[in-house]
């Protein structure tokens, strides 16, 4: 007996101790951030800082190295955010609603197109922008970006639509509802955990996105924020490290807010009770 609590008492302390690990790797690099940003004379180093200082934040927060580029940022993930989301939705709703011997079959191939590497296309994207010029145009880089989101959110989208009863569909197509209008007033108001889901992660993955906008936006003034940050990177191997963590900390912080603002729908359900009787 004592044996056998002797090793389960090292092996919970193991686990203890591997999850601290992991939880430093993670927390080491964030510590980094929040002290460097707040150092004049920040390195690679993390140390608290000798006189706490916000020169950093001072000196980029000037139109051209953050406000603009934060701007563009905004604009070009938020339009392939809400694009991403509509086209998804549209996508998902047949694919959920409606079996047959191909569903299967394309949610697989959907899914497959996920693991393709951006890097593998951009050449005949750039070709094709360049023939019909959209090159170095948000509207066209915008086009893409959704486009490349778009088979994981509609393979997110179908899943979460799945939990919707169906009761509700066919109530509402009893009082006269089209399946668009069934869409839009009661699968998706049913499913809001579903679609905030969808909408933070394809935000977030556009937003940290580099190698597109990099490729296809030519002017300086068009640039996003995941772009600009080279900026900091300067000649030789040289980096202004407090300042590339204070721009860090400001790029990140409306991914936090749109976290923050869709959390309390991400906690709900996707139906609320009562709404199917048996």
């Amino acid at each position: 007996m004592r044996a056998g609590r002797a090793r389960r008492v090292r092996r919970r302390l193991a686990a203890d101790v591997a999850l601290l690990a992991v939880a430093a790797a993670f927390a080491v690099p964030l510590l980094w951030l929040l002290l460097a940003s707040l150092d004049p004379g920040a390195d690679l180093r993390v140390r608290v800082p000798r006189s706490v200082s916000a020169d950093n934040f001072s000196a980029v927060l000037t139109p051209d190295i953050t406000w603009t580029p934060m701007l563009n940022s905004l604009v070009l993930c938020g339009s392939s955010t809400l694009l991403t989301v509509v086209c998804a939705a549209l996508a998902a709703y047949p694919l959920s609603r409606h079996r047959s011997r191909v569903t299967r079959p394309y949610l697989l191939a959907i899914l497959f197109t996920t693991c393709l590497p951006i890097t593998a296309v951009m050449i005949p994207v750039y070709a094709l922008f360049v023939r019909v010029d959209l090159i170095d145009t948000v509207y066209g880089t915008a086009l893409f970006l959704a486009t490349a989101q778009l088979p994981f959110a509609i393979w997110l989208m179908k899943n979460f639509m799945d939990s919707v009863p169906r009761a509700l569909e066919e109530a509402a197509w009893t009082d006269g509802a089209s399946m668009l209008q069934t869409l839009v007033r009661v699968v998706l108001p049913l499913m809001g955990p579903g679609v905030g889901v969808v909408t933070v992660y394809t935000f977030i993955m556009l937003w940290g996105n580099f190698f597109v906008p990099f490729m296809l936006l030519l002017s300086p003034d068009q640039l996003p924020a995941s772009v600009t940050i080279f900026t900091f990177f300067g000649n030789y191997g040289s980096v202004v490290y407090g300042q590339l963590a204070a721009f860090s900390i400001l790029y990140s912080t409306p991914v936090l807010l749109l976290y923050v603002l869709i959390a309390r729908r991400l906690g709900g359900g996707f139906a609320p009770a009562g709404a199917v009787k048996g």
